[in-house]
């Protein structure tokens, strides 16, 4: 998540979905059974806006009020936007990790309020550059092992280091597992995760072959949960995602967003039971 278009009449648009998803989740809040909501460790346990603490109505507030005082407009799609938005409204308030950081973090935060959402960002001037103008929003800071010119090498030799156990993630042979996060991070349980990073716009880039991999492993571990991958019109995102997401969990899609449903708790030694569709 870098470059973002000036788009006024796209973000008058936007401010507008916003508002009408402010409403949908506000009326999903009061009837929602707070119980549902998952427990995770204090460290990530809220998001604070503007000094409004936990409150849903103050995060909603900050959030419309942002969008409709820049021109910064998100990168995705409105119809991707919106696919996120229901599998949020379905699950939600949930916990929530994103990988990527952008001028798009208050949209995913508001669209959780009252859960729990964090952002995992690789580059350290973005990550500064984003929290600078958005303190607010829970974030860390993470670095990749991969690279984009090593992507075929690292599927191809993925296996035996690189299974489908939550121990692998803390395997120091598997290249693909993102490792140095604090323990809290691998044992929330995330209901849903959406990866639009980190960047892929070159071959010395980290590339999401991690953040897809890590991904998959996290999901396994829980009960059940919803991950989204953008930009798959894309090589990389396509066959990672083909590899350890896998095509029976395909719950649906929009453009170039992707939307997995994986039911966790598996023992299998694989990723996927059939075998992955072609990648052309």
């Amino acid at each position: 998540m870098r470059a973002f278009p000036q788009k006024p009449l796209f973000a008058a648009a936007a401010v507008a979905a916003l508002v009408a998803g402010a409403l949908l989740v506000s009326s999903f809040l009061v009837g929602a059974d707070r119980g549902l909501l998952c427990s995770i460790s204090p460290v990530f346990s809220r998001i604070s806006f503007g000094g409004g603490g936990s409150d849903t109505a103050g995060q909603l507030a900050e959030a419309l009020l942002y969008y409709a005082t820049t021109s910064a407009v998100p990168q995705q799609s409105r119809a991707e936007i919106r696919l996120t938005f229901d599998v949020l409204r379905r699950r939600g308030p949930c916990n929530f990790l994103v990988f990527g950081l952008g001028r798009d973090s208050r949209m995913w935060a508001a669209m959780n309020a009252g859960g729990t959402t964090l952002f995992l960002e690789e580059d350290p001037e973005w990550y500064e550059s984003v929290l600078k103008t958005s303190p607010m929003l829970r974030a860390h800071h993470v670095k990749y092992r991969t690279r984009m010119d090593e992507a075929d090498k690292l599927l191809r030799g993925r296996r035996p280091a690189c299974g489908p156990g939550a121990g692998t993630l803390r395997a120091p042979r598997c290249e693909l597992a993102l490792r140095g996060l604090p323990e809290a991070l691998y044992e929330s349980g995330w209901d849903v995760m959406v990866i639009d990073g980190p960047s892929g716009d070159g071959p010395e880039a980290p590339g999401r072959m991690g953040a897809i991999y890590t991904a998959a492993v996290m999901a396994r571990g829980g009960r059940s949960t919803d991950v989204l991958v953008h930009n798959t019109d894309r090589t990389i995102e396509k066959w990672y995602s083909w590899e350890f997401l896998c095509h029976e969990n395909l719950a649906s899609s929009k453009g170039k967003l992707w939307h997995f449903r994986i039911e966790g708790n598996s023992s299998s030694d694989r990723f996927c039971e059939t075998a992955a569709s072609p990648t052309q």
